[in-house]
């Protein structure tokens, strides 16, 4: 498992507006909010990150697994999208007041892939790293 010790992700904001840079290792990206919030939408939003991790994760983790299996893997897209829910309106759900954020995760799995391949390729995209991170206990240190 990688960490970024080396390369922390930086994120500055100037003295107005909702506009901030990112910084990671060489790379510099934006990210704001809609225009009817209060940005300016000159980037993607921060929620929208969330799923880029998530999805990038998921369809990087289903190359390198069809990879090592020599699957004839031609290609994934990864659609996601996600609501805010009452907590009880989710009968699934173990918290049962307030809020909760629900993912939803789309895959289109292209290559002449068995059933059973498809399958367990399905399988393997809930095993992502980020995922396995969203759906287990967090600790932010502040």
């Amino acid at each position: 498992m990688s960490t970024n010790q080396e390369h922390p992700v930086v994120v500055s904001l100037g003295a107005s507006g909702l506009a901030t840079r990112v910084q990671v290792g060489g790379h510099v990206l934006h990210a704001d909010e809609p225009i009817d919030v209060g940005g300016t939408d000159t980037g993607p939003t921060p929620y929208d990150f969330l799923l880029t991790a998530l999805g990038t994760c998921t369809a990087m983790t289903l190359r390198m697994y069809a990879d090592r299996k020599g699957w004839p893997l031609t290609g994934v897209v990864v659609k996601l999208q996600h609501e805010r829910l009452h907590a009880a309106d989710c009968e699934a759900c173990e918290t049962t007041t307030g809020y909760i954020l629900q993912i939803t995760k789309q895959l289109e799995l292209e290559g002449d892939l068995s059933d059973e391949q498809q399958a367990r390729l399905r399988e393997i995209a809930d095993k992502c790293p980020v995922h396995r991170t969203l759906t287990s206990e967090i600790r932010i240190v502040s």
